[in-house]
């Protein structure tokens, strides 16, 4: 396993765990930006009132609510990536072309973890989550518009039932094995 030391760089960069929710990207990519010793961004807290209100009533996002929340996150990604080397993100990034808004707005090379989980584990990990707006109906939503990485994306599909630790040193080992991103 690298020595997160060794992960930091002197160009920016930026790392997305993205996936479903309750995938656990939140937790893991608080755990991550802890291990490489950046800022964490919690990308829920990039919504509008507006989405909060409509994803707690039951609505799912569509794509014109989604883009102004991926252009702040990416901001405030990019910025943190700027001035601190590198930064996490938490963020579903369900569809390719949010991934790529993501990469063009954050103007700092970004590279993908994504969290995958069975439908079942997740309705059950919903079943336990409190005080979180994002109701257990939204789940299906959120499963049939997920376009998972393909080849050519910067991404890593990761099984999210594995333990933290493991998922964070193959998480780490990637990383330092990108191009243009193995100094991470």
């Amino acid at each position: 396993m690298p020595n997160p030391v060794d992960l930091v760089s002197q160009e920016p960069r930026a790392v997305v765990v993205m996936g479903v929710c309750a995938s656990g990207k939140s937790t893991f990519g608080a755990q991550l930006a802890s291990r490489l010793g950046c800022i964490f961004h919690e990308g829920d807290s990039f919504h509008s009132d507006a989405n909060i209100e409509k994803m707690r009533g039951g609505t799912p996002l569509t794509d014109d609510d989604r883009w102004p929340w991926l252009d702040h996150l990416a901001a405030a990604l990019g910025a943190s990536a700027r001035s601190g080397g590198v930064a996490v993100a938490a963020c579903s990034a369900l569809k390719r072309s949010y991934r790529q808004r993501l990469s063009a707005s954050a103007g700092v090379p970004l590279r993908f973890l994504m969290l995958k989980a069975p439908a079942e584990e997740l309705t059950r990990r919903l079943a336990s989550r409190q005080g979180h707006y994002m109701p257990p109906t939204l789940l299906a939503s959120q499963l049939a518009a997920l376009e998972e990485p393909c080849a050519g994306e910067p991404a890593l599909i990761m099984d999210a039932c594995r333990p933290a630790d493991e998922l964070l040193d193959e998480a780490c080992r990637w990383l330092t094995c990108q191009p243009s991103i193995a100094a991470l």
